[in-house]
């Protein structure tokens, strides 16, 4: 799972033969002019759902095309998809919430919750693991395979870190499969449970998870790729209590639009996190690679042009792709899902975002 706003990951292309769909003429209200353009998207390959808010009001809500091609499943705004790097907010939540709860400090060590970590990792703060300036690669492993936790740290151990801890922004999964750990260290249950006790449910959120919510068959959506089914998340080599180390804490959670969009609406007020909290969660903390954009704690933040911030993360497998678009500022929020990601499809949420700021996008 890697976020890639400003790292352009390559996925499957629109077959060239295929003419990409363009934003409808101005004379359109700016709803009209988002479903219209979906619509369109829609006849040309798009498959997914989205929703757009703005200051509390839903303005689009909806299903495209097929959830499930093989039984003629559509997708709609209940259907589950795999959010990918979107997970990594969750995640340092999570440890936000602990140190809300007085059972760490983000300027911790992580080797005082994981003895394993060796050699200069053991130098490796908690604030350097949530905003990649650990120095740690990206992946040690592919996110299927299953890896016990001694050989997972004995595999990172015996890696070179790629730079100094604190130095500059290099994206790792790594680092937030070790801040899941943390989390079950610190707290005592298993990741998965400790973000549904402290964040999901709080929410409202009670279809987002890897396996807890325990979903019925029609509710998730396969995953196409070159038009061949990849079936579903929970059908990839996981166990028993969802995916390995290398996907744990840093992707592959669960969700829909409608999670999703409460989610946004719990961390407007202080249900989640105290008001301490989200300054640290939204945070410029480092420049990213490029130098234009920042990140936070599991949030990539885009100065906009008109003296603004888009919050926002997205993810991809090269199957599900995920975007979360968030102008707190403005309180429009974005939140898209497909279940068959390529190049063009991926850039539709920042197309709506184009329409919703018009004048001064």
């Amino acid at each position: 799972m890697k976020f890639y706003c400003t790292l352009i990951c390559c996925f499957v292309l629109l077959s060239c033969s295929r003419k990409v769909p363009q934003l409808p003429d101005k004379s359109l209200s700016k709803v009209e002019r988002m479903e219209k353009y979906l619509e369109d998207f829609e006849k040309a390959g798009f498959t997914g759902t989205v929703l757009v808010a703005e200051k509390g009001e839903i303005l689009l809500q909806k299903g495209y095309r097929e959830s499930d091609r093989a039984n003629g499943i559509l997708n709609k705004p209940e259907t589950i998809f795999d959010m990918g790097s979107i997970s990594k907010q969750f995640t340092a939540a999570a440890i936000l919430k602990l140190e809300m709860q007085g059972k760490l400090k983000v300027e911790d060590k992580a080797s005082n919750y994981l003895p394993e970590l060796e050699g200069t990792r053991k130098d490796i703060t908690i604030h350097q693991l949530l905003t990649h300036t650990a120095g740690l690669p990206g992946a040690i492993g592919s996110d299927e395979e299953l890896i016990p936790r001694a050989d997972y740290f004995k595999r990172l151990n015996g890696r070179n870190l790629l730079q100094a801890p604190g130095e500059k922004h290099v994206y790792s999964n790594v680092g937030y499969t070790l801040l899941a750990l943390i989390i079950e260290e610190r707290s005592g249950l298993r990741y998965e449970d400790f973000l549904r006790k402290e964040l999901f449910l709080p929410a409202g959120m009670e279809q987002t998870g890897y396996i807890l919510p325990e979903w019925k068959l029609g509710e998730m959506a396969h995953g196409y790729r070159n038009n061949e089914d990849k079936g579903l998340p929970t059908e990839q080599n996981w166990d028993e209590n969802g995916p390995g180390l290398h996907l744990m804490g840093n992707g592959g959670l669960l969700s829909n639009v409608d999670d999703m969009y409460k989610w946004h609406q719990a961390l407007g007020g202080e249900k989640i996190l105290s008001e301490s909290a989200k300054k640290k969660f939204y945070t410029r903390h480092t420049p990213e690679e490029g130098g234009r954009t920042f990140y936070g704690y599991g949030w990539a933040i885009f100065p906009t042009r008109w003296d603004s911030e888009l919050i926002t993360h997205n993810g991809g497998n090269g199957i599900f792709f995920a975007d979360f678009l968030r102008f707190i500022e403005e309180d429009v929020c974005i939140i898209f899902f497909t279940n068959a990601g390529n190049r063009d499809v991926e850039r539709i949420a920042f197309r709506l975002a184009r329409v919703m700021f018009e004048e001064k996008y």
